[in-house]
């Protein structure tokens, strides 16, 4: 690093330069130059930085011309290894051929900031970021190219890799003006120019995942791919009741058995997050183990465990009336629009059941537990697909009493999560079997495992009462949620939320709540709460049009009411004036209103959630057997400006197919506690001849970018069965299809 360039880092670190607050900059071994984050709670001395050895730069242009840009967000399919790095090199100029990216795998929220994705927030939360990082870049090498050119800055421009002057065709690469860009001033964040949408070259266009190859030739990163020396492979079984005590096991038969090194009785510290009673088994392959648990004969203490049964929750679900025990919202005066004689008025009785997450990748953790010698301290690496590394730090200091400095964290790439991998019991199983082999550990679950012991789509029920006038207007809405209790609280994912649509929108609404105790492990499903509601309440929106002899899109456009924010200044909020739009779309490139053959209809959903509004058409035939099929789905969507086309493509139909996939024969259901669907059998996917033609259009607004990974799920089943309804006059109140008599 020069004099000069060392003088303007310093003066950056200390807080005499404008962008103190946001990035960093330094050269690199040989010439180039890195940039790097400097936000509050971020790395704040050089020696952090990479022309400092360690890696805490978003963007390198190294010297012989090649452009890295580092993505630090866990990978799990959503494809924001590659999208990410899109934004930066946009905004930077940069030539995507040139452009390489790597993934951070160590966790330092010191260094990378925030290590979690989920929620469909990646995009949104690094928008603006990566944005300016590319800006900052950009302008540096304009800078640079200007002294050596010499000629006015404004004259030139960055794009394909170069910095070129507009009235000469003059150019010098990234590469050769990287050493004296690092010498440059950074820009101040207030200056910063980005390019406008009809200018971009990168974003917006289809860009194949940065590691599709490597994926399809078996050479992918996942967790389940871990590999290090002297590493035992492990499984660990529990009570098939969560919460059952282990009270003996043939641990000598085991350890007998070939393959297997060793066998252990684990008393667990009784939390399900964490760990429970088990037996662990540790070998020297997953084979071994596997067919080492077929011979465990365990007797369970399940005086305490759970009793959990879906027949009970049912019965007491359909005896609750059209009120629940708490009212969690109301406005109006919806009483006297339900009573109104001049009205009409339809009540509904909705099921939607408990689903696993059945991620492709079953759940694992490779973990090597390191116990200090000589009085020093004790060590922890661990190689761990998860959503959220940062997390796995707190758990690691709450029941370990490992710091940060005791840690060795690499995040791996997810085979599918779906908000599965936000736990953190399989990774506390696997140093548990670390700590009694003295070996590094690599656990795997079986399928069985995966489904028996998931943190579940909580089931549930609502009961739902409309009033439409004799005009057609919406009177009055009514939604009573008959959801699941965990030790007398209402889970996160029950209840009513009053900013969501139909409800915000109605000036006589009311939500209502009543609670089953169940102690079934649930947690965040594809699109949580969402998934459930968008069913039960784009279902009944078509039964109220029929109620009051509409047209199913007039009546869903004339409850937006006028264009505004339902919660204003909030960005995961509704804009109606935008779900207009996409239902307005939807219907014209679905063909709604056309006639239709017998046997065969059309239905359309809304729904908006996580920051995106989507619309869905599906065309749906059943046949005389019961014979479902969905041939085309038609989704409209908002999302702001896409960054990669081709991703959000597949994020789009893969919701689409997954959401059809849950709805046509998909549910958990439990007895004494026992989860009975564990394997897919039971269980079944949907197969590649069933699924429908997916055709996707995306209103590209002026808003910032939000994530796909989640919002073209929830309408999918409302459409398809307000479809069904059209084709068959039968309603489907309740999922799986395959529950109701229907074949797919």
């Amino acid at each position: 690093m020069t004099p000069k360039n060392k003088t303007a880092l310093a003066s950056a670190i200390s807080g005499q330069t404008t962008r103190r607050d946001f990035l960093k900059v330094t050269g690199l071994v040989g010439g180039g130059l890195a940039l790097a984050v400097a936000a509050p709670g971020w790395a704040q001395d050089t020696k952090k930085l990479v022309g400092g050895g360690d890696l805490n730069a978003y963007v390198q242009i190294r010297p012989d011309g090649r452009i890295v840009i580092y993505s630090g967000s866990p990978e799990m399919g959503q494809g924001i290894k590659t999208s990410l790095p899109m934004i930066v090199a946009e905004e930077m100029g940069a030539d995507w051929d040139d452009v390489i990216v790597e993934q951070t795998s160590e966790v330092d929220t010191d260094r990378y900031g925030r290590q979690s994705t989920g929620g469909s927030y990646t995009v949104y939360l690094n928008w603006q970021m990566m944005r300016e990082m590319g800006a900052t870049a950009r302008e540096m090498l304009i800078s640079a190219a200007a002294i050596v050119m010499e000629l006015p800055r404004e004259e030139l421009r960055a794009e394909d890799s170069r910095v070129r002057h507009l009235l000469s065709d003059r150019s010098r690469s990234f590469a050769e003006l990287a050493s004296l860009a690092q010498e440059q001033p950074m820009p101040a964040k207030a200056d910063l120019q980005f390019r406008d949408r009809e200018d971009y070259r990168i974003l917006g266009t289809s860009k194949s995942q940065v590691d599709s190859l490597q994926i399809v030739m078996g050479q992918g990163d996942f967790g389940i791919d871990t590999r290090v020396p002297n590493m035992l492979y492990g499984s660990y079984v529990k009570c098939p009741a969560v919460g059952g005590k282990l009270v003996d096991a043939n641990i000598a038969d085991l350890k007998a058995l070939p393959g297997i090194v060793d066998a252990y009785k684990v008393e667990g510290n009784g939390d399900v997050r964490e760990l429970l009673d088990g037996v662990g088994i540790v070998g020297t392959s997953t084979w071994a183990v596997f067919e080492a648990r077929k011979m465990l004969n365990a007797t369970w203490d399940e005086r305490n465990a759970n009793k959990d049964s879906w027949s009970a929750f049912t019965a007491f679900a359909n005896q609750q009336g059209n009120v629940g025990a708490e009212v969690l919202h109301e406005q109006g005066d919806v009483d006297s629009a339900l009573e109104d004689p001049d009205n009409t008025v339809i009540s509904s009785f909705y099921e939607y059941p408990y689903l696993t997450h059945l991620c492709l990748e079953p759940m694992n953790c490779t973990a090597h537990y390191r116990p200090g010698k000589n009085g020093g301290k004790d060590h922890l690496e661990v190689w761990l697909p998860t959503q959220s590394g940062p997390r796995f730090q707190t758990l690691a200091k709450q029941r370990y009493g490992l710091e940060k400095d005791q840690l060795t964290i690499h995040v791996k790439r997810m085979g599918g999560s779906f908000g599965r991998r936000t736990s953190g019991e399989y990774i506390c199983e696997a140093i548990e079997l670390s700590k009694l082999s003295g070996q590094p550990v690599k656990l795997t679950w079986s399928r069985e495992d995966s489904m028996r012991h998931d943190y579940f789509r909580e089931g549930g029920f609502c009961r739902l009462r409309g009033a439409m006038t004799k005009d057609g207007k919406l009177a009055a809405w009514e939604e009573h949620t008959i959801g699941t209790a965990v030790n007398g609280k209402p889970s996160r994912w029950t209840g009513v939320h009053p900013s969501t649509f139909p409800i915000a929108t109605s000036a006589h609404a009311r939500g209502s709540l009543t609670t089953y105790p169940m102690d079934t492990p649930s947690g965040p499903w594809r699109a949580p709460f969402s998934n459930t509601h968008a069913f039960v309440s784009q279902c009944f929106i078509n039964e109220l049009a029929e109620a009051g002899g509409r047209d199913h899109v007039e009546l869903l456009i004339e409850m937006m009411g006028e264009p505004r924010w339902l919660e204003p200044k909030t960005f995961r909020a509704m804009n109606t004036e935008r779900a207009i739009g996409v239902i307005k779309l939807a219907a014209e490139k679905g063909g709604w209103g056309r006639a239709m053959p017998a046997g065969r209809g059309l239905g359309i959903a809304f729904y908006f959630c996580h920051a995106a509004h989507v619309a869905e058409l599906a065309e749906v035939s059943v046949d005389d057997q019961g014979k479902v099929t969905v041939h085309k789905v038609t989704a409209a969507v908002d999302v702001g400006p896409i960054i990669n086309r081709s991703g959000a493509l597949n994020q789009v139909q893969g919701s689409i197919i997954d959401g059809y996939s849950a709805m046509a024969g998909q549910k958990i259901t439990m007895e004494d506690g026992r989860i009975q669907q564990t394997n897919l059998d039971r269980y079944p996917v949907l197969r590649i001849d069933a699924a429908p033609e997916v055709d996707v259009h995306f209103i590209e607004s002026d808003y910032d970018p939000t994530g796909l990974g989640e919002p073209a799920l929830p309408p999918l089943a409302a459409a398809v069965a307000n479809a069904m309804y059209a084709a068959t006059g039968r309603r489907v109140r309740s999922m799986p299809l395959l529950d109701a008599g229907y074949r797919v």
